[in-house]
């Protein structure tokens, strides 16, 4: 006895291939989630270094500016307002400090110009150029104080540079006991001790220089300085801005130890920068708030001293 079929159980005989369905996944569920975490990625991962800037740098920067505007000794703790401000730029020394600053702003293109220049030649392989990177760089990894003591000797009144010069019939010359030389002789010898660090940043910058712009402007004819001009310094412009930048910050915060080694401040407070007053001020006198002040007037120098720097330079790479 057959069963009768029912409309639900028959079904008809497929006319083509079937295509399987697919099947959504996790993520194709949720696009919008997806994308919002693509855009928090970055903020995750600058995080850490932003609060380790922030509890380190930004922090003791606000509380050092807060300090500036209180007293010191009978008045320690005491707000002052502007006093501590007032007696910076009343003090000759610190006048001398700032003025002394204005003529590493003046220098700052010359210590530039050596580790580029420099970078320039090894980057064209000058014979003998990897004998050269490793020379250049050495003098880098000598501490201050070393350096320092090293050129006290050979600057010495009665040293083997005056012994050269006494030699050639040129009279002695006190490097460092002239207030008008003093000065140029220890910028010279922090440019000496520094420049190899600028000298590797550059031909990193080279490492990325388009080679097919040296051959074309070989094949034109340009000259070394013309090619310097017209292909090298806006290709590697922002490798300049931060070689800038960088040598001004350490031409103003890292020549404390060349100081007190070779001049101590002197002669006649004529090397004296704000580095350096800011420690007889903390460290001699005893007066924190007044270091507090001077920091500040230096943070303030050197942020507005970078943001002219960089803007020159843009401008510089623009009508090259």
């Amino acid at each position: 006895m057959s069963i009768p079929e029912t409309a639900a159980s028959v079904r008809p005989a497929p006319t083509g291939p079937t295509v399987p369905t697919p099947r959504r996944s996790p993520r194709a569920r949720g696009p919008r989630g997806g994308r919002r975490a693509e855009r928090l990625a970055p903020y995750v991962l600058l995080a850490p270094a932003l609060l380790i800037l922030l509890l380190l740098r930004f922090w003791p920067l606000l509380l050092g500016v807060n300090f500036s505007f209180t007293g010191d000794g009978d008045r320690d703790g005491l707000a002052v307002g502007l006093d501590n401000y007032r007696e910076l730029f009343g003090d000759p020394l610190f006048r001398g400090a700032l003025r002394n600053v204005g003529l590493l702003v003046l220098l700052l293109p010359v210590a530039v110009a050596i580790p580029g220049l420099l970078a320039t030649f090894i980057y064209l392989r000058v014979p003998g150029n990897r004998l050269y990177r490793s020379v250049y760089f050495f003098p880098a990894v000598l501490s201050p104080v070393i350096v320092g003591a090293i050129f006290n000797l050979l600057l010495a009144f009665d040293g083997p540079l005056n012994a050269l010069l006494g030699g050639v019939g040129i009279g002695p010359v006190d490097w460092l006991g002239d207030p008008d030389l003093a000065m140029f002789v220890v910028v010279g010898v922090h440019v000496w001790a520094t420049f190899g660090m600028a000298l590797v940043v550059f031909l990193a910058g080279f490492a990325t220089l388009d080679a097919s712009l040296l051959d074309a402007a070989r094949v034109d004819g340009a000259s070394l300085p013309q090619t310097i001009r017209h292909v090298i310094v806006p290709s590697l412009s922002r490798t300049i801005q931060f070689v800038v930048v960088t040598t001004m910050i350490g031409m103003l915060t890292s020549m404390f130890g060349l100081l007190y080694v070779m001049t101590s401040g002197g002669p006649e407070g004529s090397t004296y920068l704000p580095e350096y007053y800011i420690w007889i001020q903390q460290g001699q006198m005893n007066r924190p708030a007044l270091a507090s002040a001077a920091s500040t007037v230096l943070f303030l120098i050197m942020l507005v001293v970078g943001l002219v720097q960089i803007s020159l330079l843009r401008r510089t790479v623009r009508e090259a």
